[in-house]
């Protein structure tokens, strides 16, 4: 369900500048009144929030270890309590310890 930003409205039906967000299906008509204050609202024009370049939701993608490997890095995991494994790419020690 989308997550939908409201602002609150003075007596004259201006907004105060005060806004609140709430999570309703897509089905259900926009608010008129915010939900336990009973203070009139309308729903607010926001930009969507949508996965960019940059986005958590891309950079899991971008940091995967087939990805690092493909552009040329190494990557280590910790394994173990002063272990650590190489999981990405082929330069380097297949593991590095703290003996």
């Amino acid at each position: 369900m989308p997550t939908y930003e409201y602002e609150i409205l003075d007596k004259a039906g201006e907004p105060t500048g005060e806004r609140f967000e709430i999570v309703q299906p897509m089905k259900d008509d926009a608010l008129k009144v915010q939900p336990g204050t009973k203070r009139p609202c309308r729903r607010a024009i926001v930009a969507p929030a949508v996965a960019g370049k940059w986005s958590p939701i891309k950079v899991k993608s971008t940091l995967s270890n087939s990805n690092l490997e493909r552009m040329g890095f190494t990557k280590y995991e910790r394994k173990g309590n002063g272990y650590m494994e190489r999981t990405a790419g082929t330069h380097g020690p297949r593991e590095l310890r703290a003996d």
